[in-house]
């Protein structure tokens, strides 16, 4: 038998779960946990004088009555959240939870405790999702206590919090706060500032922080200077950044590689190369010569402003200081010449590297093959091919897209067609983008069959054909000179069944703009006749090609079979049908179609509202603001034509009076905006449209007052008589 001393104790509350009795309920957890009971018998009193005082923090429990039990997915998002936090610092921040806003009831929790630490301050302003309102109030409330002073880290967590819920501009005056309570800041907390700043790449608060560092007499070391600098040249602060290292000189500071390598980046990027050149001879001078990666940097930057004067000014200054470059430095510049169109010089660094026995990587071979290709030198293109397959790559599909586009540019369809069949062996899964060359070439050369022969292929490896046939008929009617051919190729597999609605609604609307109004209707009538179902964009094209032949009843048709189906017009409808109407006289039609559209349309045409803008102005019956508002539309680039005038029309007969609508159109034909014949037409509008609207009031008041059916009756004796 063990001796009495090596008996183990039984677990009980500090470690770990204690036997549950018929006066101790099971408690899940230790000290300050969110421990359950199973069972609470013992429910504290609410608003209890005695429950203040009597108040253990060991028996809290944030879930208990001291919680929110309505809002449990938030009790879980805390919970998640302060699992790091120390069970006070939980207990500060489940109060803060609560309350939400600073006021007795916060204060009364707070005053619970004996006092806090500047430890525990430290930890709770460091928690997310805080109220900086309320962390203000808690931090001010901390250093109230008798005998207490916030530390730095106090400080610096009041910052990180404030800038973490983006009061940064708050953040920036903790220094001053410092200096105010006692504790000069020190270069820790600028740091600490900048860091903040730099990372949300808000270079002018940098500088700002930067300025009030020597406000407080605070020096930087080289390493903070660095960070400063490197702030302001990556948000294009270049000036400011030299400022910073004319002060840095005069700190009696040493540069090192950093130093220089941040404004030789800032340099390039602004093709100052002088000064570039300048910077690396202070490199030198310093015992720090740049080395291949700096080397690297510099022309990485230059390639992508595409300076290649200063690129190849730096590829030289680097041959100069014997620094060999590597195969990231030729890569680099290879496809940097390869993207602006130096593919001779490209092609000359890629035999340097071949007699270097470098490795060249297969994106070196694929920009230079592209290159070769735009240049349509196809030969070479090819030849760079069959090294790339010596040198063990397997050429990818961007390489192979490349070569049948010049193949096919070239006239040598054949073998782009060979190209293609060696991507489908090689399983490198070939999309539009490799068959569009030889579709777009077959077409041309009008080789129909052969165009259904590679849909066929295409389809026997399960491509969406119709997907792909729309995107080739798009990329066919892009130019005026190949619309005719599509029709041709549409016509052609129209008979193979390899057609679709959206395939006539590019053919339609090219045809439409290219001046095939006739064409496009008959393309329209031949879908309606057949069993596919025209959509919105059907009609909308077609709006437009029976508004060009004069039919504007037609138009007027369509619009409203598009609202039968709950679809919208497209905006070149609505423009289109608005001038057809006001064209044969209907001005109000025309008008509630342009409230329709920017009712309908997110971004309707501006032209659409200035007209309703005219219209509200013609309320004053003054022609001269009317003015006002077509010389706001000059000024935006829109002349006035039909649609405006019929605007004024229409605003005047039912706002103003008709002197006010002829001094308008004078003055318009004062500026030479009208002709004489234009004022006549007009006019004679104008009047027309009185008319009509003085016989509608004149209806509108029989019918109100009930004397409709008089008038038909007297109408129909003088029609007897």
């Amino acid at each position: 038998m063990p001796p009495k001393s090596a008996v183990l104790h039984k677990p009980y509350f500090f470690y770990g779960h204690r036997k549950p009795t018929q006066h101790r309920p099971t408690v899940q957890g230790g000290l300050f946990s969110n421990r359950q009971t199973i069972n609470p018998n013992h429910p504290t009193p609410k608003n209890s004088p005695s429950s203040s005082a009597n108040f253990e923090l060991q028996k809290w429990d944030p879930d208990g009555n001291l919680g929110l039990k309505s809002e449990k997915d938030s009790s879980h998002e805390f919970f998640s959240l302060a699992q790091r936090l120390s069970p006070i610092g939980r207990y500060i921040v489940d109060s803060f939870r609560k309350h939400k806003s600073w006021g007795p009831p916060l204060v009364a929790d707070l005053n619970r405790l004996r006092r806090v630490t500047p430890k525990l301050v430290a930890e709770v302003l460091k928690h997310p999702n805080i109220d900086p309102r309320i962390s203000s109030k808690f931090f001010h409330w901390a250093g109230k206590q008798k005998g207490y002073r916030h530390d730095f880290s106090c400080y610096n967590a009041f910052a990180y919090g404030l800038n973490w819920v983006n009061h940064f501009r708050a953040a920036d005056q903790v220094p001053e706060l410092m200096h105010m309570q006692g504790k000069p800041p020190s270069e820790k907390q600028f740091e600490i500032l900048i860091r903040m700043h730099s990372d949300a790449n808000r270079g002018l608060r940098v500088y700002y922080v930067y300025e009030k560092m020597k406000k407080f007499g605070v020096k930087p070391r080289v390493f903070l200077y660095n960070r400063i600098m490197d702030a302001l040249v990556k948000t294009n602060h270049l000036d400011l950044a030299m400022s910073v290292y004319d002060d840095f000189k005069k700190d009696g500071l040493v540069e090192d590689s950093m130093t220089f390598m941040i404004l030789i980046k800032g340099l390039c990027r602004l093709g100052r190369m002088d000064e570039v050149f300048e910077l690396l001879g202070r490199m030198r001078e310093n015992l720090c010569k740049p080395d291949v990666f700096a080397y690297t940097a510099m022309v990485k930057i230059l390639v992508a402003e595409r300076n290649l004067d200063g690129c190849s000014k730096v590829w030289e200054e680097m041959q100069r200081d014997a620094v060999e470059p590597d195969v990231i430095a030729y890569s680099t510049f290879i496809n940097g010449l390869c993207k602006i169109n130096q593919v001779e010089k490209g092609y000359a660094l890629f035999n340097e590297m071949k007699q270097k026995n470098y490795l060249i990587d297969r994106a070196i071979y694929g920009s230079l093959i592209e290159s070769f290709v735009a240049n349509g030198k196809v030969g070479l293109a090819c030849d760079l091919l069959k090294d790339l397959m010596d040198s063990g790559y397997r050429a990818d599909l961007a390489i192979y897209n490349s070569l049948i586009e010049g193949f096919c540019n070239a006239k040598l369809i054949d073998r782009a067609y060979k190209l293609f069949q060696i991507t489908v062996q090689e399983d490198l899964q070939p999309d539009f983008t490799t068959v569009r060359p030889i579709l777009v070439s077959y077409a041309e050369s009008k080789r129909m069959d052969e165009i259904c022969k590679l849909l066929e292929e295409l389809r026997r490896l399960s491509y969406c054909i119709r997907d792909d046939l729309s995107k080739f008929f798009t990329f066919m009617v892009e130019k005026d000179d190949r619309i005719m051919i599509a029709l041709e190729v549409f016509e052609h597999l129209k008979e193979k069944d390899y057609c679709g609605v959206p395939i006539y609604n590019i053919l339609m609307e090219a045809l439409y703009k290219n001046g095939e109004v006739n064409k496009s209707l008959t393309l329209f009538s031949e879908l309606r006749d057949s069993y596919y179902e025209p959509d919105s964009s059907t009609y909308s094209n077609a709006v437009q090609c029976f508004v060009e032949v004069g039919d504007v009843q037609e138009a007027c048709n369509c619009y409203n079979r598009i609202k039968e189906m709950s679809l919208i017009p497209s905006v070149a409808a609505y423009r289109s049908l608005v001038k057809g109407l006001c064209k044969i006289g209907q001005i109000d039609p025309a008008m509630m179609l342009i409230r329709d559209c920017l009712g309908n349309v997110a971004s309707g045409p501006i032209e659409f509202k200035y007209i309703l803008t005219i219209i509200h102005v013609c309320k004053t019956n003054d022609a001269e603001k009317v003015m006002k508002v077509l010389d706001e539309m000059l000024e935006e680039g829109y002349s006035p034509d039909n649609v405006v005038y019929c605007a004024v029309i229409s605003g005047m007969c039912k706002h103003g009076t008709i002197e006010e609508a002829r001094n308008f159109f004078a003055n318009m034909r004062k500026r030479k905006h009208l002709t004489e014949a234009d004022l006549v037409v007009y006019d004679e509008v104008l009047i027309d449209h009185m008319k009509k609207k003085t016989a509608d009031l004149v209806l509108s008041g029989l019918k109100f007052f009930g004397l409709e059916s008089k008038l038909k009756a007297k109408g129909s004796t003088l029609l007897a008589g």
